[in-house]
């Protein structure tokens, strides 16, 4: 069994003993609704036994509640089994997307009793609770009893709702399904709470599960706003450090409790996409260097301390924007990166995630853009894999803000896109990175595309050697033409060519960049201290408002990037025991006997980058804004001469 030292085995005794309760539990109880309403959802009844099955009542002494309101009965087998056939009681066999359903929520129940047991035991509510059954609970401690007991139905809320999502997310289909908010949340203790949140699930199950694929829709649904209620609760709450700060593993499920934290399944995405090998990538010499060193950047996480030393270090590329014009090999870029992670994953045996973001993300109904963009998100963050998460065309996907033409959806994704790249609550751990491609960076929101931690301008094939391979790649073999006098892919010796590109950006390339730099060299000189390099920043800034500290900070990141400009070895990607499998301070070590100094040559060369690219997006944005009203105007004069010739 691998554990780190903090995480502490969940027995399967000590779960499977809550099985009879959690049982009883499933199949049927009464309670008495406090908060939340009833949702017109009957139960299907698919057999006449069913109403007769005994219903499970609080055994904890000493906690009861008095209400006037109508105890109801709760029989969440019967409705489990009614669900996905209108609610007319099916054909009297559970099916097994049903009996799943069934078999996590009690495997749920029991391990977040299970885990309240244990709460109980290190807190000592397991002896007050002893006291109180004895009456012989002193006065002083009726406080302390009373928050412990409140704490441990948190406890018991929270870990039921991450075990479910945990044990149903595999399940998962395409349907979702909006069930608002939880509002039976109890805290007596932990019994009433389970009472509480099993009524309301059945109930959502009643109102929303009219097919067996919403059937798991509505309890992962439910899971996750449950999970979101309790700990928003807990903010507020006493009494839980000692829950949040040990950890559980369930082995058999492979589920690790850490406190307030979801539980995600760390189950790979099978891939899609045709992967593209290195050599097949013409061109784009500091893009695709940068992708390939940022393939193996990513394999250095390490999962049990849950971070990167590249990240700690400084030289990780956390998000970056690829542009160029239509057809110079954005595409093929992600699959040669997709395609790397995804070997050297298979190589460590960690399990590897891609999604992409893309405009069928897009919805026409309030707030479920933002929620498929979050979702996005969260399934690429998960720190029990490594991910890579793409975002193709984004100046068609995320919107504008402040122009008329992006839609509701288009805002909300770039909001939460901002928020989770460099929000207050952001945090790089370094298994993952975020890739935005545009063709049209300057129509990408200006706060968007400055979170862009990188910049891979992606130019296509440029020289002649470049355009004679990309076409011997191409021809294939069904050909008996000769090369001619040239060295097939001689010229895409990848570290000779990135070379030569930094050398290319010692000096600015766009016309307006170049003017403040002839100018602040003129006025101070050499830019070869900080003071001189700051004062050509603040030209810059002058030149163009919009290059603010943001701009600054992604500048330094990229400086610290070029510090730890190497590619680890290939056999260390080859050989998971030379590098992958070792322990995090051994890798740090290494990375950091690696690491090369920064030059004021390296910050130069990546400011002019940088500021470059800017100043290509704000000329490209104003040709664009001029070349529309240049339009608009010939359309009116057009139309008003058309208009007089009508009248004449």
């Amino acid at each position: 069994m691998s554990q780190t030292s903090d995480t502490m085995e969940l027995r399967e005794e000590d779960i499977r003993k809550h099985y009879d309760a959690a049982t009883a539990m499933v199949q049927g109880f009464d309670h008495t609704p406090r908060i939340g309403a009833a949702k017109d959802a009957p139960v299907a009844e698919k057999s006449s036994g069913i109403g007769t099955r005994r219903r499970f009542r609080t055994t904890t002494p000493g906690l009861v509640t008095w209400s006037t309101a109508r105890s109801e009965g709760v029989q969440l087998l019967a409705r489990i089994e009614g669900a996905g056939t209108d609610n007319l009681g099916g054909d009297g066999l559970t099916s097994p997307t049903q009996a799943t359903v069934l078999h996590g929520l009690r495997r749920a129940v029991a391990i977040a009793l299970a885990v309240a047991e244990q709460y109980g035991m290190r807190t000592g509510l397991a002896d007050l609770k002893r006291a109180n059954l004895e009456g012989s609970l002193a006065a002083g401690k009726r406080t302390e009893f009373s928050e412990l007991l409140t704490a441990e139905a948190l406890v018991t809320m929270y870990v039921f709702a991450n075990a479910t999502a945990f044990l149903m997310s595999s399940h998962a289909g395409e349907d979702t399904v909006e069930i608002g908010e939880v509002e039976e949340v109890l805290t007596d203790n932990a019994t009433l709470a389970l009472h509480g949140v099993l009524w309301e699930l059945d109930q959502d199950i009643g109102l929303f599960a009219d097919t067996e694929p919403k059937l798991v829709a509505t309890v992962l649904a439910y899971a996750e706003a449950l999970m979101a209620k309790a700990a928003a609760r807990a903010t507020t709450a006493g009494r839980l450090e000692p829950f949040v700060a040990a950890s559980w593993k369930v082995e058999e499920d492979g589920l690790t409790i850490r406190g307030f934290t979801p539980a995600r399944a760390a189950k790979s995405t099978t891939l899609t996409i045709s992967f593209k090998k290195p050599n097949e990538v013409v061109g784009n010499h500091i893009a695709k260097y940068q992708s390939m060193k940022l393939a193996k950047m990513v394999m250095a996480y390490d999962f049990e301390r849950k971070l990167n030393p590249f990240a700690e270090l400084g030289g990780f590329i956390f998000t970056f924007m690829g542009d160029g014009a239509p057809g110079t090999g954005k595409t093929t870029l992600i699959q040669m990166m997709a395609g790397l992670i995804s070997e050297y994953c298979q190589v460590a045996g960690y399990p590897f995630r891609y999604q992409n973001l893309s405009t069928d993300n897009i919805d026409s109904y309030q707030g479920k853009s933002g929620q498929n963009a979050k979702a996005f998100i969260n399934n690429v963050i998960d720190p029990s894999v490594i991910g890579f998460g793409t975002i193709d065309d984004i100046d068609q996907l995320a919107g504008k803000r402040g122009d008329r033409q992006s839609s509701a959806g288009q805002l909300e994704i770039t909001a939460v896109l901002m928020e989770s790249f460099a929000g207050a609550n952001t945090v790089v751990r370094g298994n993952c990175t975020f890739g935005m491609f545009s063709n049209y960076p300057e129509n990408v929101d200006d706060a968007l595309r400055q979170r862009a931690g990188a910049r891979f301008l992606v130019d296509g094939p440029q020289t002649r050697d470049d355009y004679i391979d990309i076409l011997y790649l191409l021809m294939g073999k069904n050909h008996d033409i000769p090369v001619g006098d040239h060295e097939v892919f001689s010229a895409q010796e990848i570290k000779k060519a990135v070379a030569a590109s930094f050398e290319g950006h010692s000096k600015p390339h766009e016309p307006g960049l170049m003017n403040v730099f002839d100018r602040v060299s003129a006025t101070i000189g050499e830019l070869d201290t900080i003071a001189k390099i700051g004062t050509y920043l603040k030209g810059i800034q002058e030149a163009d408002p919009r290059f603010t500290g943001r701009a600054i900070k992604n500048i330094t990141d990229a400086v610290k990037v070029r510090a730890m400009d190497f590619e680890l070895p290939d056999e260390w990607m080859e050989r998971p025991d030379l590098f992958m499998a070792k322990d995090y301070d051994t890798k740090l070590a290494m990375i950091e006997d690696l690491r090369k100094p920064i030059t004021v040559e390296m910050v130069i060369q990546e400011i002019n980058r940088f500021a470059d690219s800017e100043f290509r997006y704000a000329d490209k944005s104003d040709e664009v804004a001029i070349d529309g009203l240049v339009r608009d105007f010939e359309r009116s004069e057009e139309a008003n001469r058309r208009y007089l010739e009508s009248k004449g």
